[in-house]
């Protein structure tokens, strides 16, 4: 039985083969976009003690269908921005997460934050719309690739001045990450096979992360206890998206994030 990250690979590698657009005039064309913002950077200049919250422009997953279907893009960056969020992170795509690239410029254009493009990169045109749709770094899943695929694409995106995240799911994914000299590596607490959260991933991997990699712990973060428990394990930023564009006030969320207050006996579940 073919599994989420199945489908959604092959969905993704059928267009990359579909693609007939000339990928040296694509790279031109990407190398000639306006300055990136620098998102590594945004995530580790933060003052000592605060937590670097990238937050999520999602529409929807596969696994918990709707999430806020409606949801206005540049709306929503304001506010991540007004709450102190570091980075913006959005998905663009389409049939499996609802997203789109103009998602991605409307919130970028309505704020100073910089952007990764959340998606599934299987190809040089995915780097190069990367780049062209404005986004300043660019999500490349270990899981998702064969370590040849990750080195090209990685270098690419280096090349085009892409921040490059790369997600990965457990020791033996870092250290293909660390082999490609990652700087900025994203523990991803959701098993993309099952899509079920395993809160102890990023807890386990944080001293496998050497110093001088940037690390983002990725899903399953609903509130301030989370947080709390990913700083005290070592994680310099957090990507968070359900729980924000769930939230009534999603800039008053982003802040209490980034300066977590738990109460004495609080948990994960209770913060959700």
């Amino acid at each position: 039985m073919s599994t989420y990250l199945d489908r959604i690979l092959a969905a993704h590698r059928a267009m990359a083969a579909a693609d007939r657009r000339d990928l040296d005039e694509l790279a031109a064309r990407a190398a000639a976009a306006p300055p990136t913002r620098g998102f590594r950077a945004g995530l580790v200049a933060r003052p000592t003690g605060e937590m670097a919250v990238i937050a999520e422009v999602k529409r929807r997953s596969p696994s918990k269908g709707a999430l806020a279907p409606g949801l206005d893009p540049a709306v929503l960056a304001r506010s991540y921005a007004s709450g102190g969020a570091a980075c913006l992170s959005v998905l663009t795509d389409e049939e499996f997460f609802g997203g789109s690239a103009d998602d991605l410029r409307a919130a970028r254009t309505a704020c100073s934050l910089p952007v990764l493009r959340k998606d599934f990169t299987v190809g040089r045109g995915d780097v190069c719309d990367a780049r062209i749709m404005g986004a300043d770094a660019v999500l490349l899943i270990v899981a998702a690739l064969d370590p040849g695929e990750l080195s090209s694409l990685a270098s690419l995106a280096r090349d085009l001045s892409l921040d490059v995240l790369v997600e990965v799911h457990d020791e033996a994914e870092l250290a293909v990450a660390l082999d490609i000299e990652a700087d900025l590596v994203g523990v991803n607490q959701r098993d993309l096979v099952t899509f079920e959260v395993d809160t102890e991933r990023a807890e386990r991997m944080a001293a496998a992360i050497p110093a001088g990699v940037v690390s983002v712990a990725e899903s399953g973060i609903g509130g301030p206890a989370d947080v709390v428990r990913l700083a005290d394990a070592g994680y310099d930023a957090v990507l968070v998206g359900e729980s924000l564009v769930r939230s009534s006030d999603p800039a008053a969320a982003v802040a209490e994030l980034r300066n977590p207050a738990v109460p004495s006996g609080a948990d994960g579940d209770a913060a959700r």
